[in-house]
């Protein structure tokens, strides 16, 4: 387990065993690849992160981490795994999030990417993505960087 700060100074614990803080976490985050690329969305408030949001009522983790992909980038999942779970304990509360990894068959045009611009498409990662003012916060505390080290060893 690993614990630290997150941007907004919130402590965060994440975690790679099976889903340690809750069986039906309420939010995902799902790490995406396609063609050799990461795929992104570009959030219309926070800016460049990996797609994600909330479990609806009716729905399993794993089933709105593949609706959250579609919705916000027109991605296809070929292959989705459970990477881990994170707890944030926030001034508003606290959140629980089931982070995923998964490779993406195809892109579909959609209409509307909801809170989304659509999808963004990356050959790397910058290596500065905390100072980097066109990523969301989401993507500027350790949960990324713990997240891909696990990702190299599946891919």
């Amino acid at each position: 387990m690993y614990t630290f700060r997150d941007y907004y100074n919130n402590e965060v614990k994440l975690s790679f065993q099976t889903e340690p803080f809750s069986k039906q976490p309420k939010h995902v985050w799902i790490i995406c690849r396609y063609q050799e690329h990461w795929l992104l969305t570009l959030h219309k408030e926070r800016g460049l992160e990996f797609p994600g949001g909330k479990v609806e009522p009716g729905e399993t983790a794993k089933e709105a981490a593949i609706r959250e992909v579609h919705e916000e980038t027109g991605g296809i999942i070929d292959d989705i795994i459970y990477i881990g779970q994170y707890h944030v304990s926030g001034k508003g509360g606290d959140v629980i999030k089931n982070v995923y990894f998964a490779k993406i068959k195809q892109l579909e045009n959609q209409k509307t990417y909801y809170e989304t611009n659509g999808p963004v498409l990356l050959k790397d990662l910058p290596k500065n993505i905390q100072k980097n003012k066109e990523y969301s916060f989401i993507m500027k505390d350790d949960v990324l960087a713990h997240c891909m080290k696990q990702i190299q060893t599946i891919i």
